[in-house]
């Protein structure tokens, strides 16, 4: 497979997110700027709210089967109940070499037309696309509950240039 090259961040957003229901409303919504092809690679700590995120996602898109953290399975595909995408959900946390391992997972052959969630992505799926959307999710320091996250996400490419990143935001 032919590496694309890796372009600058072209397109970013700050949020911050108080609570899980928040994370998910926030997949939600991301779900409605998602379409066939899209590569969304998250990153954050264990609890951090990625397969919240994730999970919301998947309600947004309307798939079918409960989104779970894939982590002993390393990917789960979640058929579209509608005319929409499937959801590939990734966890490359137990994938310790790049893109060597994922090809095993024949990512590349799925993205046309699926929509394409790796979590601990960071290193090893940037090749498969020169256009994707990163999320890093933090735990603010000094919150008491535990719940408030920083959210960063930083569009790629061309496709991510053009989407307007403030619709998250409502």
């Amino acid at each position: 497979m032919e590496a694309p090259h890796n372009p600058a961040p072209v397109n970013s957003l700050d949020l911050t997110v108080t609570s899980p229901e928040q994370m998910g409303d926030l997949g939600r919504r991301l779900a409605k700027l998602l379409r066939p092809g899209d590569l969304v690679m998250l990153s954050g700590e264990l609890g951090a709210g990625k397969t919240t995120l994730t999970r919301g996602l998947g309600e947004g898109l309307g798939v079918r089967g409960a989104v779970t953290s894939p982590t002993f399975v390393i990917a789960r595909v979640h058929p579209s109940l509608s005319d929409g995408p499937p959801l590939v959900h990734v966890d490359a946390y137990r994938l310790g070499g790049g893109l060597d391992e994922m090809e095993d997972l024949d990512l590349d052959v799925s993205l046309p037309e699926s929509v394409i969630v790796v979590e601990w992505g960071d290193g090893k799926v940037e090749e498969l696309s020169d256009e994707r959307l990163r999320i890093a999710i933090d735990r603010t320091v000094g919150d008491t509950t535990d719940e408030v996250r920083e959210v960063r996400l930083t569009g790629v490419g061309e496709r991510w240039s053009e989407a307007d990143l403030t619709l998250l935001t409502a």
